[in-house]
């Protein structure tokens, strides 16, 4: 299938039926949305073992996300050597090897160890995204890419809803009635290979899932005969930075996934202060799939929207609803507050896809080559998560950390309007 916006969907029609392509990539867009969201559960959970501050659990989002910086250039050149199938393949087993990595992990109750394996793991699902992305975009008419990438992302949100809610069962369930911070010395490293035992099992089961995953995409690994991609031209495509159009929205992919995450990190924490709701980790963290349900909805009643109305103004208009929301909730008190940073979720929705979309118009053959980078862009799930922890940390405030996030939604409304007719 070469890399084109006109020619691509026919091109599908030619080795495999478009629909079923189409689920196969709707499936890659519910497993890693799903793994991606598992962070929320398990930051409250290594908080508590390693007894850390805001900063230092940011750690997790920030190993995470720093392999979308390390890995989305080269993942593309990967697949665009491998092809998109063999390219899934790949990324599948990534993850695979990261899952398994839980283990020693585990064993050596160390921090550190944790965050590499969550490393190698979303490294995988780099691999998977650089691969969903376009394809999605290509499989149907030009006009309709913002529309069905929005729809594709529904399911990322389905896997973001559910993933969540399993494991604050079996994650935040098996808190121990002790704290790590009363115990020290073999009293301490036995309790963490103990409690982490929970992280453990969870991420072994996602194993055997994508290995049985990947055993299937490999017996389609030929449906694309015609596959081609173009050659990248400077330095591995960053060329296409000069494109005002395509730099901005590159920013942007930077600052709402950065946004999205630290909202989504600071969930249980959030609602667990007594001023707001007053929850324990699990009940918060059953909560968590109210704040990625909502992108969930969204996503499905956006993918409508979107064929009606500039995407450039819907997606404004959702930032603008983001900046409301965090400041309703910043300045209240009790399941006003709660419930509002939930809400956020909804105006999430249509954002990455319609970002990504926008950004993307008329790169034709260098569609690998723009996916690769904004890939590299979700790198803001690192840092503004970091600063956003280092920020409460100073003053003591999760409300006040929040203000960082809305400055991105700011931003990203800019980036609306200004993209709001048609490349």
């Amino acid at each position: 299938m070469a890399i084109q916006s006109g020619g691509a969907a026919q091109q599908a029609g030619e080795n495999v039926e478009a629909p079923q392509l189409q689920l196969f990539v709707m499936g890659l867009f519910f497993i890693f949305g799903g793994i991606t969201s598992l962070n929320d559960v398990i930051i409250p959970k290594l908080k508590e073992l390693f007894t850390l501050n805001y900063t230092q659990a940011m750690l997790v989002q920030f190993c995470f996300f720093t392999a979308y910086a390390v890995i989305g250039i080269p993942g593309a050149r990967l697949v665009k050597r491998l092809g998109y199938m063999r390219g899934a393949v790949a990324g599948l087993l990534t993850m695979l090897v990261g899952c398994l990595l839980f283990i020693p992990a585990s064993h050596t109750a160390t921090y550190g160890v944790f965050l590499l394996a969550l490393f190698v793991l979303a490294s995988g699902v780099v691999i998977v995204q650089v691969v969903a992305n376009p394809l999605i975009s290509m499989l149907g008419k030009p006009e309709t890419a913002h529309s069905r990438l929005t729809f594709a992302q529904a399911f990322n949100s389905l896997g973001t809803t559910i993933f969540p809610y399993v494991g604050s069962i079996l994650i935040l369930g098996s808190l121990a009635k002790v704290s790590a911070s009363d115990l020290s010395g073999a009293e301490l490293d036995a309790y963490r290979t103990q409690e982490t035992g929970a992280i453990v099992n969870g991420y072994l089961g996602l194993a055997v899932a994508l290995a049985v995953v990947a055993g299937a995409v490999w017996m389609f690994r030929n449906a694309l005969k015609s596959e081609k991609h173009e050659e990248s031209t400077g330095l591995a495509g960053l060329d296409l930075l000069k494109r005002t159009r395509f730099g901005f929205g590159a920013l942007c992919i930077f600052l709402y996934v950065g946004a999205e995450v630290s909202i989504g990190s600071l969930i249980v924490n959030y609602l667990k202060q007594a001023h707001v709701m007053g929850l324990e980790e699990q009940a918060a963290g059953k909560l968590i799939p109210l704040y990625w349900g909502g992108a969930m909805v969204g996503r499905f009643i956006g993918s409508a929207v979107l064929r009606m109305v500039s995407p450039g103004k819907v997606l404004a208009a959702v930032a603008c609803g983001a900046i409301a929301l965090l400041a309703i909730s910043t300045q209240t008190t009790g399941v006003v507050s709660g419930y509002s940073l939930l809400a956020i979720g909804l105006m999430n929705s249509i954002m990455f896809p319609t970002i990504f979309s926008l950004a993307c118009e008329k790169l034709g053959p260098r569609a690998a080559d723009g996916s690769g980078i904004i890939n590299v862009a979700i790198f803001g799930g690192a840092v503004v998560p970091l600063l956003t922890g280092m920020i409460a940390d100073v003053t003591g405030s999760l409300s006040i950390g929040l203000f960082l996030p809305a400055i991105c939604y700011a931003i990203i409304a800019g980036f609306g309007w200004y993209a709001r007719r048609p490349a």
